[in-house]
């Protein structure tokens, strides 16, 4: 049961079994009202009513914890994108402009004729003529037939560049591709578990409100109850023939069940004030009494069931996940293969004297030796592995254990919810039959007081177990893992 419908209607019984009778020195010093205060106004009702259902389908579009946890899986579901953009073509473009100090030109003949220059080009007299050359000086020079300059640097510098990037043979990659398919699936299977614990919990919400909304209805009978034992005590008091501890017994005991209906109200307004923080809506709505859920027969069939929950099979997935991670740690011993290809463009032509140029490069890569890095990763994926097979296999054992109590807890429920009826059946009986007696003259106010008590209390305790049962079967649907199924895909 929901903790706070459960502490409500706890106390609410908690009240009900309070000592009923004040004692005499009590009711003697108790003060006598000259009126009786006007009852506890209903508050005007709910504008609309949702069932049960419909809390569920406003969760769907609503929650925003629901949205949040698909924004996560819409978050996730680009992994796959990201692992093969690896693997795709990369291709960048840059520009660059430099301002330079100086600049500089490189002179270059392209042909030579020999020429006689009318004297020794090197020798004695000559200036700048190198020692110990071989040979006689003679009256020949070669001359440069024609020139040309190569700037190599100016003092405006522009240039651009393209270049394209393929992997060609990159086995980590692949495998990497295929892990984050993995990772994709556990999310998806994750928030799949998550949104039914969120529903589950808007659910639990809802029965406890309809539990609270049957205790509003038993304090107010128990109020109608002691307000009507008021004036018939109030009467005989007056005509004499009931004691003045009477009548302040029964003015006590309507002031506790007035105080008992305003604390049920508040309880059950707190409750619908959650579930309507949960759907993201305003609370000013009302609930209905939903019917208990109906579960399919057999243990087997249920088991079977908890065997395919999301977190049953993510915990699954996760451990093709942690293989997937080993298969990869196990790739990087493979050599890598890529090609790389560039285009730039420089305003400055340089040695080749040409403003373009390009190059196309295919490069292998093979690891032969990293420290042992590999080898750390691989013992870590081992281990990896083994943790997710444990986890599997305790996630398989805890669905099964939750069916399996959840049965057990079904069980206990509905026989307490027999025992509470028929608990239920003999206190109205016997408030039947000592609001007779009392009629009659052979009973006390104080039978009737308790009698009228542990009719309140019965109610309150049928209340709450017919609510526990209810759960108790929605928790035992929620661990065969047929609480909140996904929808069905649209039919094109």
């Amino acid at each position: 049961m929901n903790p706070l419908v459960f502490v409500a209607l706890v106390t609410l019984a908690a009240q009900q079994d309070a000592p009923s009778a004040a004692t005499p020195r009590e009711a003697e010093t108790a003060p006598s009202p000259a009126a009786a205060p006007t009852p506890p106004e209903a508050p005007s009702p709910a504008a609309r009513t949702l069932t049960f259902q419909e809390v569920l389908t406003r969760m769907e579009s609503q929650s925003l914890d629901l949205q949040a946890a698909r924004a996560r899986l819409a978050q996730a579901q680009e992994l796959s994108a990201k692992a093969r953009s690896g693997y795709l073509p990369q291709i960048s473009v840059g520009a660059s402009y430099t301002r330079n100090n100086a600049e500089a030109n490189l002179r270059l003949p392209v042909g030579y004729v020999i020429r006689d220059v009318g004297g020794p080009t090197s020798g004695p007299g000559v200036p700048d003529s190198p020692p110990d050359l071989p040979g006689a000086p003679t009256n020949l020079a070669l001359v440069p037939a024609a020139i040309i300059e190569a700037p190599i640097q100016v003092f405006n510098q522009l240039g651009a560049q393209a270049q394209l990037n393929q992997a060609i043979i990159a086995p980590a990659l692949w495998q990497a591709i295929r892990t984050a398919g993995i990772a994709e699936d556990v999310a998806a299977l994750n928030v799949e578990a998550a949104r039914r614990e969120i529903l589950f919990g808007a659910a639990q919400l809802y029965f406890g409100a309809a539990g609270l909304q049957q205790a509003i209805s038993v304090q107010e009978r128990l109020l109608a109850v002691n307000v009507a034992r008021e004036k018939d005590v109030t009467v005989g008091y007056e005509a004499g023939a009931q004691p003045k501890v009477a009548l302040l017994r029964a003015q006590i005991d309507r002031g506790r069940a007035e105080q008992d209906l305003v604390r049920a109200r508040n309880s059950y307004l707190s409750m619908v004030q959650s579930l309507a923080t949960l759907m993201n809506e305003p609370a000013d709505f009302d609930v209905v009494v939903p019917e208990e859920p109906v579960l399919p027969s057999g243990i087997e069939e249920l088991e079977k069931a908890a065997l395919q929950r999301p977190d049953v099979a993510a915990a699954q997935r996760n451990l093709d996940l942690a293989e997937s991670g080993r298969t990869a740690t196990k790739w990087k011993y493979a050599p890598n293969l890529g090609l790389s290809a560039v285009y730039r463009w420089a305003n400055v032509g340089g040695f080749t004297g040409e403003n373009t140029n390009w190059a196309i490069t295919l490069g292998l890569n093979w690891t032969i030796w990293d420290g042992g890095l590999r080898e750390a990763e691989l013992r870590e994926s081992s281990a990896k592995v083994a943790e997710a097979e444990a986890s599997a296999r305790a996630a398989e054992n805890k669905a099964r254990d939750e069916v399996r109590r959840g049965l057990l807890e079904l069980a206990s429920a509905r026989a307490n919810r027999i025992k509470a009826e028929e608990q239920l059946r003999l206190a109205r009986e016997g408030q039947r039959l000592v609001d007779v007696s009392f009629k009659a003259g052979s009973a006390t106010y104080l039978e009737v007081t308790d009698a009228n008590t542990a009719l309140a209390a019965a109610e309150t305790g049928f209340v709450g177990e017919t609510l526990n049962a209810s759960l108790a079967a929605l928790r035992v649907l929620k661990a065969a893992g047929q609480f909140a199924p996904p929808p069905a895909p649209a039919q094109e």
